[in-house]
């Protein structure tokens, strides 16, 4: 006889974590807290379908941070899921955020080589001004800058950005280091990439190009999107995918106002979204922790459910406070809904108000 206390078991589960900001330090705390959250997720994710990473791994896409990265991972990663990954843009931007930032499409090849290969030559290669940062801080900030106004378009091959002047690193030169760094450690085989697990689709996105703080996608990775949606779709199965940035007025940190969203195709990426409403999109990039309004964002009818997945290096308020902290989330699959709990993986503990849940069947 089947004992009516017995907890209902859900059917899948994994954790999403984002914005780790792993640094070349040992002892940082980005380090520290990612090490932090490795050792919680294996207290519950016993089964798990794995550990979905939203971007951001790194602080400044620099090897050395990778292979902190792996350093980290190696020590737990006989008691953890599989882990996948979606780039940010730490890993692969067009700047190496630092004080003062270094913009790399102002770089020769040879000091961009020197940069990623050389880290103790970082001073050395940089020409910026503090001015010059903190005036790009506050474009960037802005969402003004796109990588057309940093270099012309060429013609005939596939709209792919190239310098006019001399040996300074094109931008097709400079995807290709960024992303060797990142593919090649992280494992992923491209910018978006899909998985089923366990029955469910997992699918990620991300930008083609090295901008600085924006995802930048192709027609081709839209297109490819709606084919792999529409894969085995029914309202009462939910799809999962995962994006570095949030889309505009939709999770905490994205509104117009706040200047944290960050998908150039906004509308065209809704548009597909909008016809599989049964899907949930995880975020990152912008850090608000999970106590923050607009964790979750219900659709409103239109769209699919979008969660931030607030950050493991550091955490970020609605008063646009910086807060020491490092959080994220474990999601349950059951017949009928998905639960999504908020983690502190600091003190260990779930985090009260923020536990979400999403019903099935969804339509449109």
């Amino acid at each position: 006889m089947k004992n009516e206390h017995t907890p209902e078991q859900p059917m899948a589960s994994f954790q999403v974590i984002t914005d780790t900001h792993v640094r070349d330090e040992a002892d940082h705390i980005h380090n520290r807290h990612l090490d932090q959250a490795f050792t919680d997720i294996a207290t519950f994710s016993q089964g798990s379908s794995g550990i979905m990473h939203v971007g951001d791994v790194t602080d400044r896409g620099l090897p050395s941070e990778y292979r902190e990265l792996q350093r980290i991972w190696k020590q737990h990663a006989e008691s953890l899921p599989d882990i996948r990954y979606t780039v940010g843009n730490h890993d692969i931007g067009a700047v190496i955020w630092q004080d003062p930032p270094i913009v790399l499409l102002e770089m020769k090849e040879d000091e961009v080589a020197d940069l990623l290969e050389q880290e103790a030559d970082m001073e050395r290669v940089t020409t910026q001004t503090a001015a010059e940062s903190a005036a790009l801080i506050e474009q960037l900030s802005g969402g003004t800058y796109t990588l057309s106004a940093a270099l012309s378009e060429q013609e005939g091959q596939g709209g792919a950005p190239i310098s006019s002047e001399g040996d300074l690193i094109t931008v097709a030169g400079l995807w290709q280091r960024r992303w060797s760094d990142f593919g090649g450690t992280t494992g992923m085989k491209g910018s978006y990439h899909d998985h089923w697990i366990d029955g469910y689709h997992y699918i990620f996105l991300g930008t083609e190009q090295p901008h600085p703080k924006d995802c930048d996608m192709s027609v081709e990775q839209l297109e490819w999107l709606d084919a792999k949606l529409s894969e085995h779709a029914t309202p009462d199965h939910p799809i999962f995918l995962f994006l570095h940035q949030p889309l505009m007025d939709t999770v905490a940190g994205s509104m117009k106002e706040q200047g944290w969203y960050g998908v150039n195709q906004d509308a065209e990426l809704k548009a597909v979204l909008a016809k599989y409403p049964q899907a949930i999109l995880f975020s990152g990039h912008t850090h608000w922790q999970l106590e923050a309004q607009h964790t979750m964002y219900d659709g409103a009818g239109r769209m699919p459910t979008m969660f931030n997945a607030s950050s493991v290096g550091y955490l970020w308020t609605d008063e646009d406070e910086h807060l020491e902290g490092s959080e994220g989330l474990h999601v349950e699959i059951y017949k009928d809904r998905v639960v999504v709990k908020g983690r502190d993986f600091v003190a260990g503990e779930w985090i009260e108000g923020a536990e979400f849940t999403v019903l099935y069947p969804r339509e449109g």
